[in-house]
């Protein structure tokens, strides 16, 4: 039997009993149920009726019931704020006792609950208390927090970009998405001041993110002891998490990411116009991630766009100095005179170890020497200096962005009074000592400095301690490498021997697997998982040792985190670059006398250079640390039974996400700018990753991530001060690299000083010294040491030869190279900061539009309030004229009017 019911109610429970299990369908707006077609079987083998009871089956079109996929109480009225989690277990009477003291002490904060059994839930296991905040409680902590809230809709024109506004026409958003509403004139939410706002519905008067930040604000706050009872630390949800009396705390999403619901489609719009990838080329509707996300988020979306657009600049030059390089392949002579087999065949070469390294020629670095070109060329010169001034460019552009989005976002005034700067709850739950404020003059927790002190030392010692331990396991690599070429070389060498070829056993390091492209690599890839593994460590570190500080602000505690995790990542990431970049090679001695690692005993001799050594490091442990950032597949979330439910299943985004975001981009940053010097191109790769990595993070934010809580931030924070410090250490360490790794001074200084046909024709054997082979290696037969090598090889360094009265000392034009590099970096530095430093003093911070239209905006606000103010005094003394008792003809006095003159 079938039939179609109608059903206009606003709850209706309906009870299936299927396969001995009852399912309860929960139906709480009537708009969503009408007309639907119902199944109503009556004693069937299937569906059987409990006493009179007409069973009901709801056919679904969808997976998800639309009624319950909804942000509202089953009265479809009360908006749900925020929601909790929970789930009965073993120690479930002690937490009950913690939810019902917690619970209690919302409802008395003014807060209204609402909580859904586990038999409602999918699971059948999970509790949800679903929390609304009354107008009068939002009212009351919109106060308390100073929220900004319209009073007057903004009368100030509104730039217009017309200018060759048809070519960026397929790059734009529609209006509706970038500008999702309209611009108005914001005060301080008064209490007492209700009618001076544009309260035009009381219901949507504060935005959601607004909502879910005032309840989140109540919740941290709020205490889960019972009344009478008095126990500091048992305050906040963030404590109620951490021991399991709640599972997750989080305010919802509007609506499901692919489809819009009903009168709610933010998250929808994101989606579509934002976080797919095929809208990559598309500017970022910033206005709407503020509205959705709060301004925190807002601000480093904008800063992500506009880093990337910045690296279409440095990404286009580095790749025609790229582009230089090969077109100027077959211009290189040094390179020719290497592979010339007249040249560089003819010339052997000390062994690169002591034991299993044989002598080899020059010209089996043919292919070395080539690439080394494409990044090591005249026009390498020029992209040094060119990256240190467009970092200046890039920070001090950003400034003027973000000062335009600071009053475009109403973020001027953000100051003291605002959330980021208030007192911690952990910091007044853990300092019992008080003392008077003397601005406030009121009593306030503090820190007494003995106390700070005590933890501050320890705190440094643990940072010592784990960047001791850092530069412990990279020394450790670097033995790795000393350790374990001469095995590569000797593995290597054996096997090309077995062709019987006397001429190939000769030729260690050529080929396309060499003794130091096989180190290089092992190398990097151990300690790519060193990285990662110190990483897991370090997190937990600094979280503790801020934790132990007890920063007194959230904006503190944020900002120190940032410093030790940047400390402890720069560490991390860079050493072995820096090891690579100004150390590998530079101590190596020469023949008879070379530099060992650890002392002679040890047997590790330092190693020397190879072409292209910088570059492929920084590559390798970049494009490793890129694939692992990404290596985690996230499943899309099924379908589920309410809107609460399809949120919990997604990853929680905590307070420290963001960080994690700008930690990864920072980090990139510096390898950009620190060593681009060795590679041009790092600039286009990382212009890639970054197009990707916004549709990633924004499809992240949008459909894997629960709705975080929106949070205020007027600018990038101390990411800000870490990306200024690394655009200057940027200049001196490009300075050094061009200076001391590359090979383009000691060219010059040949070709100016030294070339008698103004050419690089005989810079290899000028670069070369040389030295007397005192026995035959151990390794080599007589037959082979007489009949392919002569008394002496050559070794790279400028070098007296054997029999000079000065043998094996430095020549002269070992000192005229060193004065050379010298001034060359004394030049550079000087010339970059200059001109960094002119640019910073030539662009302004704050554009001067936004100056004028900061103190225009400024002036009509307490042009506006003295008006209200005037008014609202002529009503309340009209309204005592009034009510005032007339006692003679005289009842208004002169001393009155004089009062209502001076107040008009």
């Amino acid at each position: 039997m079938h039939l179609i019911i109608n059903i206009p109610v606003y709850y209706t429970k309906l009870n299936i009993y299927r396969s001995h299990c009852y399912i309860d369908f929960v139906i709480f707006s009537a708009e969503d149920v009408m007309l639907r077609m119902v199944d109503v079987c009556l004693a069937s083998q299937c569906f059987k009726a409990k006493s009179s009871t007409l069973w009901l089956f709801l056919l679904q079109t969808d997976k998800l019931d639309p009624s319950r996929d909804t942000v509202f109480f089953r009265d479809g009225v009360r908006r749900i704020d925020f929601v909790l989690s929970y789930v009965d277990d073993k120690d479930g009477e002690k937490k009950q006792e913690r939810r019902r003291a917690f619970e209690a002490n919302l409802e008395k904060r003014g807060l209204e609950l609402e909580t859904e059994d586990k038999s409602d839930s999918k699971d059948q296991k999970t509790y949800f208390l679903k929390i609304h905040a009354p107008r009068d409680v939002l009212a009351t902590y919109a106060d308390v927090l100073k929220i900004k809230v319209p009073f007057k809709k903004s009368d100030i024109p509104q730039s217009q970009d017309v200018a060759l506004e048809w070519l960026t026409q397929p790059f734009r958003l529609p209006g509706n998405i970038m500008h999702p509403e309209p611009d108005y004139f914001t005060y301080h939410f008064d209490k007492t001041k209700t009618d001076f706002f544009l309260i035009g519905d009381k219901d949507t008067f504060f935005p959601p993110s607004t909502r879910n930040r005032i309840v989140f604000y109540i919740l941290s706050r709020c205490a889960y002891y019972k009344e009478g009872q008095k126990d500091r630390e048992k305050t906040g949800i963030k404590r109620l998490l951490s021991n399991g009396t709640y599972t997750a705390a989080f305010p919802l999403h509007d609506c499901r990411y692919w489809k819009k619901g009903r009168n709610a489609e933010e998250r929808y719009n994101l989606y579509k116009h934002w976080a797919r990838f095929l809208c990559f080329y598309k500017e970022q509707p910033l206005n709407l991630i503020k509205k959705y996300y709060g301004e925190k988020i807002g601000i480093y979306f904008a800063w992500l766009g506009f880093y990337t657009e910045m690296l279409f600049l440095a990404a286009v030059v580095g790749l025609i100095c790229f582009i230089y390089g090969v077109l100027s392949y077959d211009d290189n002579i040094t390179s020719k005179e290497i592979c010339d087999p007249k040249i560089g065949g003819s010339i052997m070469m000390c062994p690169l170890c002591d034991k299993n390294c044989t002598f080899w020629r020059l010209d089996s670095t043919c292919l070395s020497s080539w690439q080394s070109h494409l990044f090591d060329n005249e026009a390498t010169v020029f992209f040094a200096m060119f990256m240190g001034i467009w970092v200046t460019l890039f920070l001090e552009f950003w400034k003027r962005r973000q000062a335009r989005l600071e009053y475009e976002w109403d973020l001027v005034d953000f100051e003291e009074e605002q959330q980021e700067l208030q007192t911690r709850p952990e910091f007044e739950i853990k300092c019992t000592n008080r003392r008077l404020n003397k601005i406030t003059q009121e009593m306030e927790p503090y820190l007494p400095l003995h106390t700070r002190c005590a933890r501050y030392c320890l705190s440094g010692a643990t940072v010592t301690f784990w960047i001791s331990l850092i530069l412990a396991c990279i020394t450790g690599v670097i033995a790795y490498r000393l350790a374990v070429y001469a095995s590569f070389a000797s593995i290597i060498g054996n096997h090309k021997g077995e062709s019987g070829n006397h001429k190939n056993k000769t030729l260690l390091v050529g080929g396309l697997i060499t003794p130091q492209l096989a180190t290089s690599v092992t190398a990097s890839c151990i300690n790519f998982v060193i990285i990662m593994i110190l990483n897991f460590f370090y997190e937990k570190v600094a979280i503790w040792i801020t934790d132990m500080e007890i920063p007194k602000t959230h904006l503190e505690y944020e900002n120190r985190l940032i410093t030790k995790m940047f400390m402890f990542q720069f560490v991390n990431y860079y050493s072995s670059c820096f090891y690579v970049a100004f150390f590998k090679g530079k101590f190596v001695g020469y023949p008879g006398n070379y530099t060992y690692m650890f002392g002679k005993w040890k047997k590790f001799r330092n190693e020397e250079c190879d072409p292209g050594g910088l570059p492929s490091n920084v590559c390798l442990i970049w494009l490793m640390r890129n694939w692992w950032s990404s290596r985690k597949g996230r499943h899309n979330p099924e379908n589920h039974y309410s809107r609460w439910e399809q949120d919990h299943v997604l990853q929680n985004f905590s307070q420290l996400g963001l960080f994690y975001e700008y930690l990864e981009m920072v980090i990139q940053f510096g390898f950009i700018t620190l060593f681009v010097a060795s590679f041009p191109l790092a600039p286009l790769l990382a212009l890639f990753n970054n197009i990707l990595e916004i549709r990633v993070d924004a499809w992240k934010f949008t459909t894997q991530f629960r709705r975080p809580v929106a949070s205020k931030a007027r600018n990038i924070g101390a990411w800000q001060e870490i990306l200024n410090s690394v655009a200057i250490l940027s200049v001196v360490t490009n300075a050094f690299i061009m200076a001391f790794t590359s090979d383009m001074i000691p060219r010059m200084v040949y070709l100016y000083a030294y070339s008698n046909s103004t050419s690089m024709k005989g810079y290899i054997n000028s670069s070369l010294s040389e030295y007397r082979i005192p026995i035959r290696p151990q390794n080599m037969t007589e037959d082979n040491w007489f009949r392919h090598f002569n008394t002496t090889c050559r070794y790279r360094d400028y070098r007296h030869p054997p029999g000079h009265k000065n043998e094996y000392t430095h020549t002269m034009q070992f000192w005229h190279i060193l004065a050379a590099k010298m001034a060359f970096i004394i030049i550079m530095e000087h010339v970059v900061f200059v001109v960094k430093f002119f640019i910073a003093w030539m662009i302004p911070d704050v554009p001067s539009d936004v100056k004028a239209r900061i103190k225009r905006e400024r002036y009509l606000i307490q042009e506006h309030l003295h008006n209200y103010e005037v008014e609202r005094l002529k009503l309340q003394l009209s309204a005592s004229f009034i009510t005032e008792p007339q006692t003679s003809e005289t009842s208004l006095t002169p001393d009155k009017h004089e009062v209502l003159s001076e107040c008009l």
